[in-house]
């Protein structure tokens, strides 16, 4: 799938060409001088997509973009860090509309053609002040990205950027993501924001976007919560002049570099899952259909007691089969197959005698790997999560106090 790929050292959500950035500290977060406030600006009017939190309870900004977005355009997006605006009612929804609109007169530009995401706290008001006086002190840079990507943390412990570029076509992706608890996304808290320079049709972009999350952002889980603001964009300028059409060859290697960003972001996420020490991948074979592949995916990763055995080291697979079998999905025992690692621990059913010291220590690695097969059929996924350790609940106590 990689083919011409090149990954771009140093490279950020600014990467692709005509893409800028700006950061300030606006006093939202908590922590003073914090990086909390921050704007993504594409130079000319781009191809816009979004996927965003199928949560009832969503927040102002995910309403308010999902409706601008339905254009198929975009200029810029604004975005805060250290309160969620969900849960706010109908000056929340001012709120956010007063947002874009202040970023959009110091921009030039239309207030339509601004987005909005946020991220923090439930249930409070905007700071609007310390926001708007924020916005009036951003200055853009084509090389703002990694302020970005810190500017949109929140117990995050590390920024997650990225980009690829494929010389073959000449067109650049770029991403950067931000989430490390309330992570089970169905479209978590997560924010995601992808850029390129190459040039799909917004009809074609969303339908790219939506299989992309689907194997990537809707493949992970830290702690099984879906938040109200999770929100996945894509802006694509075009400014390389590679257009992107269907059964083509930059097609091809259009979907590939933009499924590469979009995994690469949500395993970054998963390892930095709250108070995580290891990254688990589980791969999930022989299952009559990709849906039936991620019900057992999002149960087994989601699961607790699969959690704490893995931040344990513990080769407990019973766990992990226990939580397939409570997936919803029909599992013939007798064709289910397990590994740890390399490591056989059943066979069409039937346990296997394996060296548990050798299991402990794979299931004690940074990251540990784990293959379910079903025997079934023909479809596979693989997915991504994290373990669960005393440091999570510490985080979560006393988040809001």
């Amino acid at each position: 799938m990689n083919t011409g790929i090149t990954v771009v050292i140093d490279g950020s959500v600014t990467s692709p060409v005509g893409f800028s950035a700006g950061t300030v500290s606006a006093g939202i977060k908590s922590l003073p001088g914090a990086l909390d406030l921050a704007l993504l600006v594409t130079e000319p009017p781009a191809s816009a997509a979004g996927v965003f939190t199928r949560n009832r309870f969503r927040a102002a900004p995910v309403v308010l973009s999902e409706k601008r977005l339905k254009s198929g355009r975009s200029r810029a997006i604004v975005v805060n860090a250290g309160c969620a605006n969900a849960g706010t009612g109908s000056l929340g929804y001012e709120n956010a509309g007063a947002m874009t609109r202040r970023a959009a007169d110091n921009l030039g530009i239309a207030e339509d053609e601004v987005l909005v995401a946020s991220t923090g706290v439930i249930g409070r008001q905007l700071p609007m002040d310390r926001i708007k006086a924020g916005l009036d002190r951003i200055a853009l840079s084509d090389d703002g990205g990694h302020d970005f990507a810190r500017a949109i943390m929140t117990t995050d412990l590390v920024p997650k950027e990225i980009a690829v570029s494929v010389p073959e076509f000449g067109f650049t992706v770029g991403g950067c993501a931000k989430g490390s608890g309330m992570i089970h996304p169905d479209m978590a808290t997560m924010l995601a924001f992808i850029t390129t320079d190459a040039a799909p049709d917004p009809r074609l972009l969303r339908e790219l976007l939506w299989q992309k999350v689907g194997r990537s952002f809707n493949l992970i889980s830290v702690d099984g919560d879906t938040s109200t603001n999770d929100s996945v964009f894509l802006l694509a300028n075009g400014l390389s002049g590679t257009t992107i059409e269907p059964d083509t060859n930059a097609y091809e290697a259009f979907s590939a570099a933009l499924e590469y960003v979009c995994v690469y972001l949500a395993k970054a996420i998963a390892r930095d899952g709250e108070g995580a020490t290891r990254l688990v991948e589980l791969e999930v074979r022989g299952t009559t259909s990709d849906e039936d592949a991620r019900k057992i995916i999002r149960t087994v990763l989601s699961s607790p007691l699969v959690k704490t055995a893995v931040h344990g080291g513990d080769p407990n697979w019973g766990r992990i089969v226990a939580a397939a079998g409570r997936s919803g999905v029909d599992i013939e025992i007798e064709r289910l197959s397990l590994t740890i690692g390399d490591i056989k621990v059943i066979h069409q059913g039937q346990p296997v005698e394996f060296d548990k010291s050798s299991a402990a220590a794979l299931m004690s690695g940074r990251e540990v790997s784990l293959c379910l097969d079903l025997g079934s059929g023909s479809s596979s996924l693989t997915g991504w999560g994290c373990d669960m350790s005393e440091e999570y609940i510490r985080i979560n106590a006393d988040y809001s106090t």
